[in-house]
């Protein structure tokens, strides 16, 4: 349950996101308005347009990205190391911090690297979160596009952010798998893993630490390392702080979405349907929202295809030659978004594409497709090459095996694919400012240039209903990958 509300708040909008910190941070927000209803403040403080507001905004936007790589590495650690410690007198923390983050320090630099580098290239949340003075090279960098006709100096802005990631990548490495066997088979591919693996820093460290070890050994020897209750209540406290660090502000929103008065407030002092009702009484918002869906849905499609394909393909390729091949396809997500989106740009501005519809159809399937590849690689990782044999010892050609065997035992895996292309095409910013141009208008669009210009009430309703969006794709996805496993257990033992 606690994974699948990390993912909800990972797969909420963006937009939604920073439009609650605005709501909670602002001058006649959530905060000022209690503390001046307390009497603690005489004034509102200034807890928006500024640094602050742009950590708390982009901590929380980035804290599932670096929650989920450390989930998937936490869960392949064999429990019994740390038991092992424990039953040898390790206290819990020492146990932990002995034994369970050395094993957990692959997701920890993935999940790291991943934040920083997407850090790199933030545009939305700086923008509406941030002062003057708190302006990214991102912002620097869209606002040149608007403005100016020569694109020279915003590719050598674009370049600069990709150089950086670059180096910070070669330097670190990516490990998007988190094994731990290869970096310890070969000794780590970075300089910083070779550095700290040096033989001769490990050997004479272990010549200063031998006699304390030694003490500490004889007397702790044999003794049993007991569970400390403020330990476990300290560690439930932290994961209650965090948990509610991610979901309040979406709860705000919807709170406030149901206000009747003429301006957001919580709690609401009565409840009415208003700002709904603004919603889908607007033109202007419902053509944006059936714009986004329109090409949301066209992206879907297109993605989900190629990427099926490039993931199978991935699949089948060679060990050494797929690592390389996964990480070029993972460049769109995984690289900085306004460096994406200036190249995007810059090759759709040759075709004669900006400003339609089929251009953003291009550049949002670039991004989708990356995220399907994802979703079905592991789906593949799980699958049984033995089905696929055995349809074949039956005289099945290969398309015949894909359609009749691989392709409904991937199915939840292909849906779950494009559930996440569809999130991504419906809630792009960046790049669709970049290729939309003044023409075109989707529902994110709108939601961004009310947010800068005015604080459209209008605007926590739409928020809500995207909130609201990922429970229902979690939902789906729940119940068909619970369908696929039973049907994968049935043919499993069939096959036996």
């Amino acid at each position: 349950m606690l994974i699948a509300l990390v993912m909800v708040s990972y797969l909420t909008s963006l937009l939604a996101r920073t439009y609650a910190w605005i709501v909670i941070l602002g001058d006649r927000g959530l905060i000022n308005n209690m503390l001046l209803d307390l009497g603690l403040i005489s004034s509102p403080l200034e807890l928006i347009y500024n640094r602050f507001a742009v950590y708390m905004g982009m901590v929380h936007v980035m804290l599932p990205m670096m929650i989920l790589p450390l989930i998937s590495v936490m869960m392949g650690i064999d429990k019994s190391l740390v038991a092992a410690a424990r039953s040898m007198g390790a206290r819990p923390s020492t146990a932990f911090w002995r034994v369970f983050l050395p094993l957990s320090l692959p997701g920890v630099r993935s999940g790291a690297l991943l934040v920083f580098v997407i850090c790199l290239g933030f545009y939305i949340t700086p923008a509406a979160l941030g002062g003057l003075r708190d302006t990214m090279l991102s912002t620097f960098i869209a606002s040149q596009v608007r403005s100016s006709t020569n694109l020279a100096p915003t590719a050598a802005s674009a370049f600069i952010l990709l150089a950086a990631a670059m180096v910070v990548l070669s330097m670190v490495g990516l490990d998007p798998a988190g094994t731990r066997g290869q970096a310890t088979q070969k000794g780590g591919s970075s300089w910083l893993s070779r550095l700290t693996r040096s033989a001769g820093v490990r050997r004479h460290l272990a010549e200063l630490l031998a006699p304390r070890r030694a003490k500490l050994w004889t007397a702790q020897l044999y003794r049993a390392g007991g569970s400390l209750a403020w330990e476990s209540l300290a560690g439930r406290i932290f994961l209650a702080v965090v948990m509610f660090f991610l979901l309040f502000p979406g709860i705000v929103v919807i709170v406030m979405s149901f206000g009747a008065g003429t301006f957001l407030e919580f709690p609401p002092s009565r409840f009415s349907l208003q700002w709904y009702q603004s919603f889908f009484g607007d033109p202007s918002w419902t053509t944006a929202a059936w714009t986004s869906i329109r090409i949301g849905l066209v992206v879907t499609l297109l993605s989900t295809v190629v990427g099926t394909l490039a993931a199978y393909g991935l699949n089948s390729s060679l060990p050494r030659l797929r690592g390389s091949l996964t990480m070029a396809a993972l460049s769109p997500i995984t690289l900085p978004v306004i460096v994406v989106g200036i190249a995007t740009y810059l090759g759709l501005v040759k075709l004669g594409l900006i400003g339609t519809e089929l251009g953003i159809i291009l550049a949002h399937s670039t991004g989708a497709v990356a995220y399907v590849i994802v979703v079905i690689s592991a789906t593949l990782a799980n699958f049984d090459k033995r089905l696929e044999n055995a349809a074949k010892s039956m005289r099945a050609g290969s398309w015949q095996t894909f359609r009749r065997i691989t392709l409904p035992l991937i199915r939840p895996g292909i849906i779950g694919g494009a559930v996440f292309a569809f999130l991504h095409s419906f809630d792009e910013v960046v790049i669709t400012s970049l290729v939309g141009g003044l023409t075109i208008r989707t529902l994110p669009l709108k939601m961004w240039e009310n947010m800068r210009h005015q604080l459209d009430p209008t605007i926590a309703a739409v928020a809500s209903l995207l909130m609201l969006l990922p429970f229902l794709w979690l939902i789906v996805l729940y119940a068909l990958w619970w369908r696929s496993s039973s049907l994968g257990r049935v043919a499993s033992a069939a096959s036996r």
